[in-house]
């Protein structure tokens, strides 16, 4: 009994905390969403309130009117899916041959795909921009997309959940008569569906704040993320509300990204981490 009462209350200290830190990471969001919102005129009280007195959907129709928002997305969501779906695919067989498959070479090749992931982006920045200018990949989808499809992250989450998977699943697809791609295709990527899912979810949501990256590729306004374009448009700009209005359009598609696929990625983070 004593310790069951001992169990209750941890769990409940831990429930209070762990609360009070979701409320701290989600009062700023709550606080965009309902800025953007607030006419101007309100956002410019003092003392601030927390709660608005009236609503309007004015800022998005003004930051509508001063840049191309709708085409910024567009852009965005061509970048994010151009670059994370092909990449999770071409990964996820490296994972899959350095997990399942015997070759020469193959631990030292490992070592080196993650020696990568400790390499700063500055300071491969200036020749990988070279490369892009040189191959004619300049302000186009191609310099943004191609040299982000290789990613370690995922080759080393997709091996540590292939690396768990029971040895009798191949085999008996190989008496079967199913080719190595149809073994990783058909029976060992969809049982590591969490795994995948949570690479896409990062994938996403990395390409799409990525500022960086697409600054350094294009110059042209029409190839502008949203990313680019709200840093733009900001600091050229005084209208809070506006800010605030575009600041509510770049988080909803992560937000609504994070709770249709949440289930799987805390399955995924787990697993990826644990097996190996």
């Amino acid at each position: 009994m004593q310790r069951k009462m001992k169990t209750a209350i941890s769990y409940t200290i831990i429930t209070i905390i762990l609360t009070a830190l979701a409320l701290v990471i989600l009062i700023p969001v709550v606080w965009i969403g309902i800025c953007a919102f607030r006419p101007q005129t309100e956002l410019m009280q003092y003392p601030p309130k927390f709660f608005a007195e009236q609503l309007t959907l004015q800022n998005f129709i003004d930051i509508a009117k001063r840049i191309k928002i709708w085409g910024y997305v567009k852009n965005s969501l061509l970048y994010c899916l151009g670059s994370t779906i092909p990449g999770v695919f071409l990964n996820s067989l490296a994972g899959y041959a350095f997990a399942r498959l015997d070759f020469k070479g193959k631990h030292v090749l490992f070592i080196m795909v993650l020696a990568t992931m400790m390499i700063p982006f500055q300071v491969i920045m200036v020749p990988l921009f070279l490369e892009v200018y040189k191959m004619g990949m300049y302000d186009n989808f191609a310099g943004l997309i191609i040299p982000n499809l290789g990613a370690a992250m995922t080759v080393f989450m997709t091996r540590a959940s292939f690396a768990g998977l029971p040895k009798e699943l191949e085999e008996a697809a190989r008496i079967d008569g199913l080719s190595e791609f149809g073994i990783f295709w058909k029976i060992m990527l969809p049982l590591v569906k969490p795994t995948v899912v949570t690479v896409i979810v990062l994938g996403i949501n990395g390409a799409w704040n990525d500022l960086m990256w697409p600054l350094i590729v294009t110059s042209n306004t029409s190839m502008r993320t949203l990313t680019n374009g709200l840093a733009m448009f900001v600091d050229s700009s005084l209208q809070y509300g506006t800010a605030f209005a575009g600041a509510f359009i770049s988080i909803c598609p992560m937000l609504v990204l994070y709770i249709f696929g949440q289930r799987y990625f805390v399955e995924g983070t787990a697993t990826s981490g644990l097996k190996g």
